[in-house]
C-alpha cells in the first residue's frame, strides 16, 4: 500500500499510559481519489515510531467497494522495508517490478521485500464487494536494507483452543511457527477470541508488542483496548492475559526493540534526510517525461532503481514535495 498523504511527515495521535501499557488511538487518512478510501493509522505516531521493526500500521474497512471505490493504488516505490498484507475480507491483486503477481486473500500473508528498491501496484479484484484488512511495514536493519527485492506468500493453518483461534503469519506463537523469512525476529498473528473468554499468551520477554483491535473490545491485563486502538506493551513480560468483553478479532505484533533510528517519509525508509532525497529523485526521474509530466501509461515508466511493473496501465504515483527547507529527522 502507498502512503498517499500530501504531508506524510505529519503524525497526530493521542496516547495514554496505564500500568505500563500505552493506548494509541488511530487517525483517519484518505488514500485519495474522489471517493477516497480511508484507512486508520496507528503507527507511526507522535508517541511511538516502532514496535520492534514494525514501523507502519494501516487498518481499513469493512468498506463497501460500491461506496469507497475499493483499493486502486497505482505503481509506487519502496526502499528499506518489507510490506506485510493481511486481509479479513475481500481480495487484492499485487504486482511488483520484481515480476511477482499474487492475490492477497483473507488469512493468507503476502510479504514483499523492498530492500534496495521496488515498485508495485495493489488493486482490489472486481469480485470484491467488501474490503477489510491491515497493511503493515517492517523496517529493515542496516545490514539488510539494501537487499534484493523479494516476495513470499504463506497461508497459516489455524491453531485453536477453548474460545479462541489464532493464525501465526510471522514468527512463533501458541505452538505455530511461520516459515516466512524476516531480517529481524518478529511476531505477527491474528487472534479471534469469543465474548467472555480469556487467553493467556506466552510472550518472549525480549519483545515489545502491539495489540491492534479490529473488532470487539478486549482488555490486556485488565486495561481495556477499544476497537481500532493499538496497545503498546513494553518488553519484560513472559505472558499477557487477554479477556474479551465481546467477540473480538485482533492482531498481535512484536519484536525486540529495533535499536536503530530511521527516517520514514512517504514510501521510503532510510537513515538520513539526504537518503530520502536521493530515493525521491530516483523515482521522479523514472516517471517524469521530458515535458515534466507524469507518464500516462505505466508501461512507459523508465527502468531504474525501482524497476517497472509490467502490464500496468495506470499512471504511476508521483512523490509529494519534501517539507520545505526543514530536514527530516531520524526517529526510533
Amino acid at each position: 500500500m502507498s502512503n498517499t498523504e500530501s504531508r506524510p511527515d505529519e503524525v497526530v495521535c493521542e496516547a495514554a499510559r496505564a500500568a505500563g501499557i500505552e493506548i494509541i488511538t488511530p487517525r483517519d487518512v484518505p488514500l485519495g481519489g474522489p471517493r477516497a478510501m480511508n484507512v486508520r493509522r496507528t503507527l507511526p505516531s507522535r508517541a511511538r515510531t516502532l514496535i520492534g521493526a514494525w514501523c507502519f500500521l494501516d487498518h481499513y474497512g469493512p468498506d463497501r467497494v460500491a461506496d469507497s471505490g475499493g483499493m486502486v493504488v497505482a505503481a509506487h516505490p519502496h526502499t528499506g522495508l518489507q510490506t506485510v498484507s493481511w486481509l479479513f475480507t475481500g481480495e487484492i491483486v499485487h504486482c511488483d517490478s520484481a515480476g511477482h503477481h499474487a492475490i492477497v486473500r483473507p488469512g493468507e500473508v503476502n510479504l514483499m521485500t523492498g530492500g534496495q528498491g521496488i515498485s508495485h501496484t495493489e488493486i482490489s479484484t472486481p469480485e470484491t464487494a467488501t474490503l477489510h484488512g491491515a497493511q503493515l511495514w517492517v523496517a529493515l536493519p542496516e545490514a539488510a536494507r539494501d537487499t534484493a527485492p523479494a516476495f513470499e506468500h504463506y497461508a497459516p493453518a489455524p491453531v485453536t483452543g477453548a474460545g479462541w483461534e489464532a493464525r501465526v503469519f510471522l514468527g512463533s506463537l501458541l505452538g505455530s511457527t511461520s516459515p516466512v523469512a524476516t531480517f529481524t525476529r518478529l511476531l505477527g498473528a491474528e487472534i479471534l477470541l469469543r465474548a467472555g473468554e480469556a487467553l493467556t499468551i506466552p510472550l518472549d520477554p525480549d519483545f515489545e508488542h502491539g495489540v491492534l483491535v479490529d473488532t470487539g473490545l478486549v482488555s490486556v491485563d485488565s486495561i481495556p483496548v477499544e476497537k481500532d486502538a493499538l496497545a503498546y506493551l513494553p518488553p519484560g513480560s513472559t505472558s499477557r492475559t487477554l479477556v474479551a468483553a465481546e467477540d473480538t478479532r485482533l492482531l498481535l505484533l512484536g519484536g525486540p526493540p529495533f535499536g536503530e533510528q530511521i527516517v520514514m517519509w512517504w514510501n521510503f525508509v532510510g537513515r538520513s534526510h539526504e537518503e530520502i532525497v536521493t530515493y525521491r529523485d530516483a523515482w521522479q526521474a523514472q516517471i517524469i517525461d521530458a515535458s515534466g509530466e507524469v507518464v500516462d501509461d505505466g508501461t512507459r515508466v523508465a527502468m531504474g532503481r525501482f524497476g517497472r511493473v509490467d502490464g500496468e496501465h495506470l499512471p504511476p504515483i508521483p512523490a509529494p514535495p519534501l517539507p520545505g527547507t526543514a530536514k527530516l529527522r531520524p526517529r526510533g
